[in-house]
């Protein structure tokens, strides 16, 4: 259960990221949840890829967890 939690916390780290930097890219000015954000645009579309990828390897790395606890546990794939 935990390695679930973990990959749909990775998920939703990973979409939001996507999301706010695909905006940013399109709208420079609209920041969205790093308005308050000093440095502008580089700082937030740095932090939006930095919480996309942090999301993707999380939930990559709760994924494999899961699985390995699974066969580990006679469950299979």
């Amino acid at each position: 259960m935990k390695h679930h939690l973990l990959q749909v916390l990775g998920m939703i780290l990973f979409v939001l990221g996507a999301q706010g930097a695909v905006r940013l890219l399109v709208d420079h000015a609209d920041t969205g949840l790093l308005a308050r954000l000093p440095g502008g645009f580089p700082a937030a579309l740095a932090v939006y890829v930095l919480a996309a990828v942090a999301g993707a390897l999380l939930a990559d790395r709760a994924h494999r967890a899961g699985k390995a606890a699974g066969k580990a546990a006679g469950k299979g794939d």
